[in-house]
């Protein structure tokens, strides 16, 4: 081979290691830094990073050293503190709509968001979004301001994500968790873990406990065949309505104080929902459910039932048996004397 040729392919190689070191250099990076901060002994509890929730997590793409950008191969015994990149560098936009709001001054995006676990919304509880919350807003005092002008406030804000209605997503959706029943006067409720639900399933996959075909389809039927199976006696499911997005505006839309947002016969967030299901990682997977599933309060979730809002066709039915039933008498009645009233006058002369 011709010595150019040779000199050619020797630096196209070389340009190619170039190329793809940083790469590896940053998958390395990232590694290494997991090897020692998922151990508490290692770094503490302060500097302690859970293994699954980050490598599920949205800045897991990014790795490390993008954020931290000052640690170096010698780290920790170079002494050096290690930089913090500042949200607003990748999330200028949501910086800019929360500046806004009244949170701004008074909450960092950490206050809200664990950098290592951070997840899309629809990955997420209500539970947990309403956990955020409650670090700085007190329960009790949520409660008794909302008392001011909603009905039953306690029940409301148990049942749903204060993003629910704090927020500029106009759309919202079912999402239904497994919770573990228990009889509690506040009405709280506590979500099923992984570990729970794959005990409940045995030797099956925790979906089939609800998608019984696992086709990642729930219809009514397995609704249905969920609600009623003895073997689910220690759970059930709790419906929440939640937002498809969550916007940083933390503002209150016109509709949200008209009750018939919710309280309405067959109402847009309730015609589509989805099973979430707890996955290992503390994330949730959803599976789409049947359109209007949660509407159907007996056979679907009959533990999810909103005044005006919530629809039986069986008690439709019975309620039109009742109704039908109350009218024979009085029509009957008035039909036969109407037909005989001819008999009745030659009686009376």
């Amino acid at each position: 081979m011709h010595p150019d040729t040779i000199r050619k392919y020797i630096g196209l190689g070389l340009f190619l290691i170039c190329l793809l070191c940083p790469a590896f250099a940053i998958g390395m990076e990232s590694e290494d830094c997991l090897d020692c901060h998922t151990d508490t002994d290692t770094v503490g509890d302060d500097f302690f990073v859970e293994m699954a929730p980050f490598n599920n997590s949205a800045h897991a793409d990014v790795g490390c050293v993008s954020c931290h950008e000052t640690v170096s191969e010698d780290h920790p015994n170079d002494g050096n503190v290690p930089s913090r990149a500042d949200c607003l560098d990748c999330h200028d936009d949501v910086g800019e709509e929360y500046a806004h709001t009244a949170h701004a001054e008074n909450a960092s995006c950490n206050d809200c968001h664990n950098p290592h676990m951070v997840r899309g919304a629809t990955a997420v509880s209500g539970h947990a979004m309403n956990q955020m919350c409650s670090d700085c807003h007190d329960g009790d005092e949520v409660a008794e301001s909302h008392a001011e002008w909603l009905p039953q406030a306690s029940l409301h804000i148990a049942m749903l994500p204060c993003i629910s209605c704090h927020t500029a997503s106009e759309d919202l959706v079912t999402s239904l968790f497994i919770i573990k029943k228990k009889d509690a006067e506040d009405g709280s409720l506590e979500l099923a873990s992984h570990e729970e639900l794959k005990a409940l399933a045995g030797d099956g996959n925790v979906q089939a406990l609800v998608d019984t075909n696992e086709d990642d389809y729930i219809s009514l039927a397995e609704l249905r065949m969920f609600n009623r199976n003895p073997a689910n006696k220690t759970v059930q499911l709790q419906g929440m309505m939640m937002p498809e997005e969550v916007s940083h505006s933390i503002e209150t839309l016109d509709n949200r104080w008209d009750c018939s947002f919710c309280h309405a016969s067959g109402p847009e967030a309730m015609q589509t929902s989805y099973l979430s299901l707890a996955q290992p990682d503390g994330s949730f997977k959803r599976v789409p459910a049947e359109r209007g599933a949660v509407l159907d309060a007996l056979f679907g979730t009959p533990d999810f039932y909103m005044v005006g809002a919530t629809r039986s066709k069986t008690m439709n039915y019975i309620g039109l048996a009742i109704i039908s039933g109350g009218l024979v008498l009085p029509v009957g009645h008035g039909s036969l004397r109407f037909l005989t009233r001819k008999n009745r006058r030659k009686s009376e002369d």
